[in-house]
């Protein structure tokens, strides 16, 4: 059984479900990615259009309906920094002080919010106002997510922007990008910060330094994500003057697995290089790991240790899909081909292990979001939330027994002392997959994209069976299996 006040409700993010009707958005580097005629010869983008979508913006309130139905009592919605300001903010001065190239503060004034309030888009932010207030009304817990991958134009044009030195190919965050997402931090907590139960300033920071360069060394990757940590931690201060909710960061996780778990010093190594060098940073002030980097490539820079970015989290939003196996190489390390999040693209072939794989080519291992649960706690004794978790199944064939193998180790990891507090599945509806386009249907409702009709799932009245008995039902008890 799940504790008495946990929540489970859905995911979703503006660029991905918003579009679809009349509410079309043309600011986002993503909208301009995707319609570009080069990306789609190279398949590098499905061509599909987002504006073609499930539109959320205008059937919010059907959607909402629908997951009540399910059962639900919670959502975390990610808002469109494209929506809220489509014309730049870098004209609104804002004190900045810097030292060794990091930027460790910000000050955001109640004039700089009356600047930001002018400049942005009214209609937007009312709009947004009102898909809040319907959650809320419901009685729902609401978290809003800032980011999640999307940029606006003025931020990053994928067709202008040029290479930098460390091969930027889009949205990688520099200086103004940390300054700029603050300003807009600050309004979101400034408008949204008493209806929104908790707030998270990224989604998945780590796909996004990972993939928006072609420069794929370790102290590159980490002199990438040194920007990203400190747009949270200045978002988070300077949101601190406008609300009192608890403020967090949503990260991609697989459970990091040695090959045959023969070789538990790589475990630790990936595990520290790709996760918890970037919590240590925000919790603790260790930058040790940025500034080795900065050493191997003669790049100024500042202590190992930064006040300005210690305690900068209250929550942890942990998404998770599969696991990563890695094994040695003479370069490094690399991921094991067939296992984890690289076993194929081929529907259902199974991974090495036996196991069932879905749409994506994601290898079914539910086990893991119970190790990455209790390895979160016992490193940091957070509150979480899983905030992503669900899995491409156009058929619904394995998707009731993903929800039920997945729900079932979250129980467990509550029980072994984990503080998690809720559950959003990704997703309620099927949405634009980004390059896949709208091929990988991860929706717990099917879309009919011509009439935007919604269908339940049989998958979706399985969760509905878990929300009213509070848990896994018995009757649901044959379906809790790592391994199928």
């Amino acid at each position: 059984m799940f504790p008495k006040n946990f929540k489970i409700g859905f995911s979703e993010a503006g660029f991905q479900f918003e579009m679809g009707l009349t509410g079309k958005d043309e600011n986002t580097d993503w909208f301009k990615w995707s319609h570009n005629q080069s990306n789609m010869e190279k398949h590098m983008v499905s061509g599909d259009n987002p504006e073609d979508g499930a539109a959320y913006w205008e059937l919010y309130r059907k959607d909402h309906d629908m997951a009540q139905y399910i059962g639900m009592n919670a959502a975390r919605i990610g808002t469109e920094w494209s929506r809220i300001f489509p014309k730049s903010t870098e004209h609104i001065p804002v004190e900045i002080k810097e030292n060794n190239n990091d930027i460790v503060d910000i000050k955001i004034t109640n004039e700089t919010i009356h600047q930001l309030e002018a400049s942005c888009d009214q209609e937007a932010v009312n709009h947004y106002m009102e898909i809040f207030k319907d959650i809320k009304g419901r009685g729902w817990y609401l978290v809003i997510n800032l980011f999640h991958w999307s940029l606006p134009l003025w931020i990053n044009d994928p067709e202008r922007r040029e290479k930098s030195e460390e091969g930027s190919i889009g949205n990688c965050f520099d200086k103004k990008t940390v300054v700029e997402f603050s300003k807009y931090a600050a309004f979101m907590a400034y408008k949204f910060g008493d209806l929104a139960d908790r707030f998270a300033t990224m989604n998945e920071p780590n796909e996004v330094f990972k993939t928006c360069s072609d420069d794929k060394r370790v102290e590159s990757y980490h002199i990438r994500m040194k920007y990203f940590i400190e747009a949270h931690a200045r978002a988070y201060d300077v949101m601190r003057n406008f609300t009192k909710k608890e403020i967090g960061i949503i990260y991609a996780n697989g459970d990091v697995q040695s090959l045959n778990n023969e070789d538990p010093a790589l475990k630790n190594e990936v595990e520290y290089e790709q996760r918890y060098s970037f919590f240590d940073a925000l919790l603790k002030g260790d930058v040790s790991w940025y500034t080795n980097a900065c050493r191997r490539k003669n790049i100024i820079h500042g202590e190992n240790q930064r006040d300005d970015l210690k305690g900068r989290m209250d929550w942890i939003g942990v998404n998770y899909y599969s696991r990563n196996v890695v094994k040695r190489t003479e370069k490094g390390y690399e991921n094991v081909k067939g296992l984890g999040y690289d076993t194929g693209w081929i529907s259902y072939e199974k991974s090495l292990d036996g196991r069932s794989v879905t749409e994506t080519g994601w290898e079914i291992y539910p086990e893991g979001i119970y190790n990455v649960l209790m390895s979160y706690h016992n490193k940091y004794h957070l509150p979480m939330m899983i905030t992503e978790n669900g899995m491409a199944d156009d058929n619904d064939i394995l998707r009731p027994r993903y929800l039920v193998s997945h729900l079932s180790n979250i129980e467990r990891a509550i029980e072994d002392g984990a503080r998690v507090e809720g559950y959003f599945h990704w997703a309620l509806t099927d949405n634009f997959e980004w390059g896949s386009g709208f091929s990988k249907k991860f929706g717990l409702l099917k879309i009919d994209y011509s009439s935007k009709r919604r269908y339940y799932r049989p998958s979706a009245l399985v969760l509905k069976e878990i929300t009213k008995y509070g848990g896994i039902p018995p009757e649901l008890e044959w379906m809790i299996q790592d391994k199928f």
